[in-house]
């Protein structure tokens, strides 16, 4: 009878609408989280990548963007970031100033050069993310895929120069070829990432032979040095020179060209007087001995004239006396 009585129990009609209520509430509640948990935040240097049920979908660009929730899942890939991977050293902290280790890195970065001499080589691999696809589904291990790529194209081309180069005037083309042949080999692998610089921190022979191969260093230094001050006294001396040639040149032919331009106005000059002459020879030889004697007459001091049939001087002599005393 008791149960019978219970089974008939029903709520009042006030309380029945509260919980219907309620029941809607939770599940607008519900809905809404799902719904919420969808959305999410993709920053300005990363890339989303969606998958389902682990297989991929499509990619999302930074903003905010949704997903199916439970079904899709987002995995966000740094593609504008600068990564880099660190050989034959580690930074400690990175702060004002910077601390380095070496621990347990020696096995990275002792290498045999070409010349079958040991060289302790420490680098830097600058990338950047390309392809998230790539990055993420078709190499297992990217990073480690990357490190082991690096050390193994570094070793070659250091295996393909001689200690010297290695350690003074290669390093450079070392660093480039390094970089071309780490990202031919990511191209091939398919790894997603692009190399975007090699560089070479330090570069030393071993401890045991350190002090000789510095004492090489400095005397190729020192050669560099004196070669360059020798192509720059050179370049002050040579110009110099080329310009005094030319100066000298220019001069010589300045004066050829004035004395062939007087030699020809002097023949010009000859053939017209030549050409009068022969119009008129006698009034030509009387103009010329005019003209030279006004020339010459000046510059002699007294002057005796006579006739042909003066023969008594004395008169002439008497007046220059006199005139020599007048001007006393």
């Amino acid at each position: 009878m008791p149960t019978q009585q219970f089974n008939n129990f029903q709520l009042p009609p006030g309380l029945q609408t509260i919980l219907k209520n309620i029941k809607s509430i939770l599940l607008a509640i519900l809905l809404f989280a799902v719904v919420w948990s969808g959305f999410f935040q993709v920053e300005p240097e990363e890339a989303g990548v969606i998958t389902r049920f682990g297989q991929f979908t499509r990619l999302v660009e930074p903003g905010l963007n949704f997903k199916i929730p439970f079904l899709e899942s987002v995995t966000k890939v740094a593609v504008e970031r600068q990564q880099k991977q660190e050989f034959g050293f580690r930074t400690t902290s990175s702060s004002t100033r910077s601390d380095y280790s070496k621990e347990n890195t020696a096995d990275e970065s002792l290498m045999l050069t070409g010349d079958l001499n040991l060289a302790d080589v420490e680098w830097v691999v600058q990338y950047r993310i390309e392809d998230p696809y790539k990055y993420l589904f078709m190499v297992r291990d990217p990073e480690s895929t990357l490190r082991d790529i690096s050390e193994s194209a570094m070793r070659q081309v250091v295996g393909d120069r001689t200690v010297n180069e290695v350690l003074t005037v290669g390093r450079t083309e070392i660093a480039q070829t390094v970089k071309e042949l780490v990202q031919s080999i990511c191209n091939d692998y398919s790894l997603g990432i692009g190399i975007e610089q090699v560089v070479l921190q330090d570069v030393n022979p071993p401890d045991q032979v350190k002090a000789a191969f510095n004492a090489v260093n400095q005397a190729q230094q020192e050669k560099e040095t004196l070669i360059n001050q020798a192509k720059s006294e050179y370049n002050k001396v040579i110009p110099r020179a080329h310009g005094q040639a030319q100066e000298t040149i220019q001069k010589a032919e300045g004066y050829a060209t004035a004395r062939i331009n007087t030699a020809m106005g002097e023949a010009a000059r000859f053939n017209m007087l030549y050409n009068e002459y022969i119009k008129a020879p006698d009034v030509t030889k009387r103009r010329i001995y005019m003209e030279t004697m006004q020339k010459v007459l000046p510059k002699l001091g007294n002057k005796i004239i006579t006739d042909q049939e003066g023969n008594n001087v004395l008169p002439l002599l008497q007046m220059q006396m006199n005139t020599k005393q007048a001007a006393q």
